[in-house]
């Protein structure tokens, strides 16, 4: 997650940046709450974790740590799964990381938003 922050707070800078210089050769208010942004800024982790997902089951930082993720029969994730998971997964880092937390508990390993999104993470063996 940490290493996958960074690139999200990248592609949330680029969206500030391009919204800032645009609104200003458009000649719009630069100061106040701008909904198209606000929308962007909101997507980019929805999108970011989806794509990767369902697109080879790892992110950057996956990656990294040799994880995957897959649905329970073991299978690669679709959009809906993932868009579930990513909304599920800040509803427990919301509830003071409770929801990751609940790893050390659960009898399977899995986190709330594991078990809300029907998913596992794997370890990926290095071949």
């Amino acid at each position: 997650m940490f290493y996958d922050a960074w690139l999200i707070a990248a592609l949330w800078l680029l969206g500030v940046t391009a919204d800032f210089f645009a609104r200003g050769a458009l000649g719009l208010n630069t100061d106040g709450a701008d909904p198209v942004l606000q929308a962007y800024l909101l997507a980019c982790p929805f999108v970011f974790y989806g794509w990767f997902w369902t697109h080879g089951g790892q992110t950057l930082g996956m990656r990294a740590w040799r994880l995957r993720l897959l649905d329970a029969q073991g299978n690669p994730v679709g959009w809906r799964q993932a868009l579930i998971r990513v909304a599920a997964a800040h509803v427990s880092l919301l509830v003071f990381g409770l929801g990751y937390l609940w790893v050390l508990v659960d009898r399977d390993g899995l986190a709330w938003h594991d078990r809300l999104s029907r998913t596992l993470l794997v370890i990926v063996r290095k071949d």
